[in-house]
């Protein structure tokens, strides 16, 4: 049983109906469409939930914990995100671009683990940077349903807005907008809600554009002097879920799996593209300790039972001597 902050799309929907075609019987899956306050608050609070599974803002997430403790439910929270690629280097920076561009635009910056901050390391940022502008600028922005389209809109109204405010507070703040930066609303674009792959440049960790989750098409781009420095920069932010590198340093990739403090992390690929087989899930307030996908999520969704039987002697003689 799920409900969602917002209607969920019509894809869900024929989910549910396809499995109900293949013989699932009726009631075993339910979509419930609607609000937070009305959908998704009476399921909450309803003695025969008995588990609650939330993706969502870290605010809210945080709401559903505190009443679903409560009443003891199980409760799996895969909230915020602030997700970093570190590029070293040493980097294929072909190979990076292609990285950043697909986890940073190519669902419109409209996903958990989409590509928020980019930690260049110095000796090629300016190489990397100009490369990346470049393509963003020659992004395909459109229907999505058209095989040629790289870009699709943002989700409604308010995300236009949410990536326009940030885009006017990184501008304030005094990084470098070196791409995009302003919603598309003509011609082809005028009933849609567009916004054009934005890239900021000379950005400090402590911005709040590097700071807080946009969940648009607005990426931040992060000097550093050193792995040491790229790590620190990527961890020192309240979210952890996803991050990547890119180097041709095993060692390097292998101190960056140690110590970078989120969920999951990748090498020489995006933050995005988690496989379902392996769990998932995040680090500080993107997440509250539970995993799903894979054996965890059986974890999550059964409960754990131990079965003790005495097979000694003494038990095999009492049931040799029980009467008839």
């Amino acid at each position: 049983m799920s409900a969602s902050s917002l209607k969920p799309p019509l894809s869900t929907i024929n989910i549910v109906q396809a499995l109900v075609d293949a013989g699932l019987p009726k009631g075993v899956v339910n979509v419930v469409t609607g609000f937070g306050p009305e959908a998704g608050a009476p399921m909450l609070t309803h003695p025969d939930v008995r588990a609650i599974s939330f993706t969502g803002s870290s605010e809210v997430g945080r709401m559903i914990g505190e009443v679903a403790a409560r009443s003891f439910k199980h409760c799996s929270l895969e909230m915020g995100g602030k997700n970093a690629t570190i590029i070293m280097e040493d980097a294929n920076l072909d190979l990076a671009a292609d990285g950043v561009l697909w986890g940073a635009f190519g669902t419109t910056g409209q996903r958990c683990t989409a590509t928020s901050r980019v930690i260049l390391h110095k000796p090629v940022f300016n190489k990397f940077r100009d490369a990346l502008v470049e393509r963003a600028k020659s992004l395909r922005i459109g229907n999505g349903l058209e095989a040629n389209v790289e870009m699709g809109p943002q989700i409604n109204q308010a995300q236009i807005e949410t990536s326009q405010k940030y885009v006017d507070i990184g501008k304030k703040e005094g990084a470098k907008l070196m791409a995009g930066g302003s919603r598309l609303d003509k011609d082809a674009y005028a009933h849609g809600w567009f916004f054009q792959p934005t890239v900021f440049s000379d950005v400090d960790p402590k911005m709040r554009i590097a700071q807080e989750e946009i969940f648009g098409p607005v990426v931040s781009l992060i000097p550093a002097d050193n792995l040491d420095q790229a790590i620190e920069i990527s961890n020192n932010v309240i979210y952890g879920l996803s991050t990547s590198i890119y180097t041709r340093n095993v060692n390097a990739a292998f101190r960056a799996a140690r110590d970078l403090y989120a969920g999951i992390t990748y090498v020489n690929a995006p933050t995005i593209g988690a496989e379902v087989h392996l769990p998932f899930g995040g680090t500080k307030a993107t997440g509250n300790g539970h995993r799903e996908g894979g054996q965890a999520a059986i974890d999550f969704y059964t409960e754990w039972k131990s079965v003790y039987v005495d097979y000694s002697d003494r038990l095999q003689r009492a049931q040799i001597d029980r009467p008839e």
